[in-house]
């Protein structure tokens, strides 16, 4: 085969590379997921999350991969593959079981739909090619969800890569967790690793559960209607089952409104139910798992003719998150609580940014109430270095997450002197050179020339554009300080972590009853997620403190 990836030239006592990886698309923000990767002579393409699949038509060769591995049906991997399809019939397309069943949700407004996925099987290599194969292990994430695994064989070596997809280590409702203790065998040579929560350290999946519970719990009470605009997958459907089985609901005189792609979702996942986990599959035996109008709490389909009566009693109304919220807050109706679903690595608008959002108060419609809520689907910073150091991979390369939060975990000193890290952007090569042992990379360029001015007190030293330009330096400068000291007849300057800020406090225990980002609501991973601060978005301290505080439940 002719056409590769260009390789790059190893370094001194490493093999010549067999392997690489090209990133179409590493969804830093909304672009979706597209990796190319290269073993020996075949290239295989790793999800098609992106839209517009022009760049991949690009070229003289007949198909821009030798196969496609899907790793599971949400947009951000897989919208692209239909039209993929349509402009290279012949090139195969696989995933597993339940993906391939999942998959024509990301095309519902067009007409029939080919079967154009083929089904592989979870935990047997296929062989593809000679020297190819291809194994699936269950991701946790979404039904269907699959950790993919490479290996490429040659006289020499064997050759070896792990692409999560997006993975999640605990048990939801809906899903069983990724299992560990079948994926710590493969020690693969590289890790492609989802990082979509960054560093964020997150509260166990029942304490997220039973948070949620009981704030749609007190909005009922309180005479609310509940509104939760959710993906077409997963969330939904898992918040659907929360309901049916919480002690706050069991039981209930209320009803559940389910509308739009949602409901395709749970259609969708009735159909496929022996691919669900085996508590699933025995709820199921006894009561419907979605649509139910003898058992309380009431769970029903929205109609048209039912439509004008949503909203004047409280209910709980479950919709697609790209619909238009005003159809369902009309007057006479509320007052409302509208709760979205927390979005890793990308800031969500302040509701009083999104008039089209919040419909306008008026004497009859009552303000309505915008907030987020945490029901990860993605493990979080424990998770992924857990992960990371169960498969012991001598190259780690992260995608999935804003560029700021995956490099909180390039940044992590207990990953940089173990494994080789990167995290490309997109149309950047990534050479992945393979040796017998470790060996660590060269420390990067640190020398620049600059200007340092005094004035009285004040000395100011003027950087060139390069640092700023310079990836690094969001973690450089994340926290605002720095420390200058003399070397010799040198001047260093490095930046202050925030490790080392809380280091420096550490002496001084945070009690449980002070009001200070440590024991907020909000601040997950160093970061302040609240919408209604100042500081939402950014690095905190533990000792901070904003006008929007709110304790945390835990700590009370």
């Amino acid at each position: 085969m002719s056409d590769r990836i260009p390789t790059a030239t190893p370094p001194a006592g490493e093999t010549s590379s067999e392997l690489e990886c090209f990133p179409y698309s590493v969804h830093h923000a909304d672009e979706g997921v597209c990796l190319l990767v290269r073993m020996g002579p075949y290239r295989i393409l790793l999800d098609c999350g992106i839209e517009d699949i022009s760049i991949l038509k690009k070229g003289k060769r007949s198909l821009p991969a030798d196969l496609v591995l899907c790793s599971h049906a949400h947009p951000d991997h897989a919208q692209g593959l239909f039209a993929l399809h349509q402009a290279f019939p012949s090139l195969p397309i696989y995933a597993s079981e339940a993906t391939t069943q999942l998959l024509p949700l990301n095309w519902l407004g067009t007409n029939q739909i080919p079967q154009f996925c083929q089904a592989l099987p979870w935990r047997s290599p296929v062989e593809f090619q000679d020297g190819l194969s291809a194994e699936l292990f269950p991701a946790g994430h979404l039904p269907g969800a699959a950790a993919i695994l490479l290996t490429y064989t040659t006289p020499q070596r064997t050759y070896s890569l792990l692409y999560t997809g997006d993975f999640f280590l605990s048990n939801s409702r809906l899903v069983e967790g990724m299992p560990l203790d079948e994926l710590r065998r493969l020690k693969p040579d590289v890790l492609i690793i989802e990082g979509s929560y960054g560093t964020a350290r997150h509260p166990h999946r029942r304490t997220q559960e039973n948070q949620l519970a009981e704030r749609i719990n007190r909005a009922i009470t309180q005479g609310h209607c509940v509104l939760m605009p959710t993906p077409t997958l997963g969330i939904g459907q898992e918040i659907l089952m929360l309901l049916r089985s919480h002690h706050s609901f069991t039981g209930r005189d209320l009803d559940i409104w389910v509308d739009g792609m949602v409901a395709a979702g749970c259609d969708a996942y009735l159909k496929m139910l022996p691919q669900l986990p085996a508590p699933v599959q025995n709820f199921a035996r006894h009561q419907p798992l979605f649509w139910d109008e003898r058992v309380r709490p009431r769970m029903r389909k929205i109609t048209h003719q039912q439509r004008p009566d949503i909203g004047k009693l409280p209910c709980i109304i479950i919709t697609d998150e790209s619909a238009d919220l005003e159809r369902y807050c009309q007057p006479q109706t509320g007052p409302w609580l509208i709760l979205l679903p927390e979005k890793p690595g990308r800031l969500l608008p302040h509701p009083q940014s999104l008039p089209e959002l919040v419909p306008q108060p008026s004497p009859l419609v009552p303000p309505t109430i915008v907030e987020t809520y945490l029901l990860a689907q993605h493990s979080d910073g424990p998770g992924i270095t857990q992960l990371i150091h169960n498969l012991r991979p001598q190259h780690v390369i992260f995608v999935h997450g804003s560029p700021a939060y995956l490099a909180d975990l390039t940044g992590l000193d207990e990953l940089q002197n173990r494994y080789h890290l990167h995290s490309p952007a997109n149309g950047t090569i990534v050479d992945l050179p393979v040796g017998d042992t470790f060996i660590q990379p060269a420390a990067p360029e640190t020398n620049y020339e600059g200007e340092l001015n005094e004035l009285g007190t004040v000395i100011t030293i003027t950087l060139p554009e390069a640092i700023i330009a310079d990836p690094r330096w969001r973690v450089f400068a994340d926290t605002g300080l720095v420390e200058a000291r003399w070397q010799g007849e040198e001047l260093v300057i490095r930046g202050l972590s925030q490790r080392e800020l809380l280091n420096q406090t550490s002496d001084r225990l945070i009690a449980s009853e002070v009001s200070c980002c440590a024991t907020c609501k909000f601040q997950r991973g160093q970061r302040c997620l609240n919408q209604a601060s100042p500081l939402f978005g950014f690095k905190v301290t533990p000792e901070g403190y904003c006008p929007v505080y709110e304790r945390n439940s835990n700590e009370e």
